[in-house]
């Protein structure tokens, strides 16, 4: 077998983003093949991304693509283990390229996402590959796709959180600022869920427990627990749902009379929040 040439190895590299050593060996191994070649450095990254599948990856950045008519959008958050590769170059444009790939098809859940060809390889090769080249655990923790009337993102300062929001009984107006404020809110508080209505059952029962057990604790008497247990949810609700919780921006109103107050009967219908880290 002839001897690799350095030409070789810079073109692998030029071609694969992996080190020259990397490259080296690899066409080495592959006798000069470079597509074998591109296998064996695949393969090198694989390797990689299982031996670091125990480690923490809770650094990264949340990634959004909106539909031009503002009726669609994903969201897509990619984590890895250090904030300095989350702001490495090819790995914020390995996030733009899966949120463009998921906002293009459509998948329905991240297994299938991670299905969808982009070029050649899949993105979970995609993904791989750079495992390979960076050495640190990358994965995408959240895919988030989400349909409305208009749906508004938010990204905090940082790229670490992200929010969609699904608002309806727009009117034909634009709300895209409002959007934003309500997205500001629930990035600030973290609610469970938009109203009382939409908060899961399991839930409710867990806080109906801790308070009736808060209250027996108090020495209050058997026959008024379920009363108080049901004012303590009541304030559960004010404080942990959407609607009900006091507008950042203006705390004498709630969020629901500051939508109101922007367009009569607009409202949430959904919201997702997720956070890296």
């Amino acid at each position: 077998m002839s001897a690799i040439s350095a030409q070789d190895v810079n073109k692998l590299r030029q071609m694969t983003g992996a080190g020259m050593m990397d490259c080296k060996k690899a066409l080495t191994e592959a006798g000069g093949d470079f597509e074998k070649a591109i296998e064996i450095l695949r393969k090198k990254g694989q390797k990689v991304s299982a031996s670091r599948s125990d480690r923490d990856a809770k650094e990264g950045s949340v990634f959004i693509k909106v539909s031009d008519d503002k009726k669609e959008a994903v969201l897509i958050a990619l984590n890895c283990e250090t904030d300095f590769v989350a702001k490495n170059e090819e790995f914020q444009a390995l996030g733009k390229l899966i949120a463009d790939t998921a906002f293009n098809s459509k998948p329905a859940d991240k297994e299938g996402l991670l299905n969808l060809k982009a070029g050649a390889l899949t993105l979970n090769d995609k993904i791989v590959e750079l495992v390979g080249k960076i050495g640190e655990k990358i994965e995408v923790s959240e895919y988030i796709h989400m349909k409305g009337e208009t749906v508004v993102p938010y990204i905090h300062a940082g790229s670490k959180l992200g929010v969609l929001v699904s608002l309806k009984g727009i009117n034909g107006k634009d709300v895209t600022e409002a959007g934003k404020d309500v997205g500001m809110q629930i990035a600030a508080m973290n609610p469970v869920a938009v109203d009382e209505k939409s908060v899961d059952k399991s839930l409710i029962e867990k806080e109906l427990e801790i308070a009736k057990a808060q209250i027996l604790a108090e020495g209050k008497p058997e026959n008024m627990v379920e009363k108080i247990a049901q004012g303590k949810l009541n304030k559960f609700f004010k404080d942990s749902t959407l609607l009900h919780q006091a507008f950042v921006k203006d705390n004498s109103k709630t969020v629901a009379q500051y939508l109101d107050s922007v367009s009569k009967g607009l409202t949430v219908a959904e919201f997702k929040r997720v956070s890296i880290g």
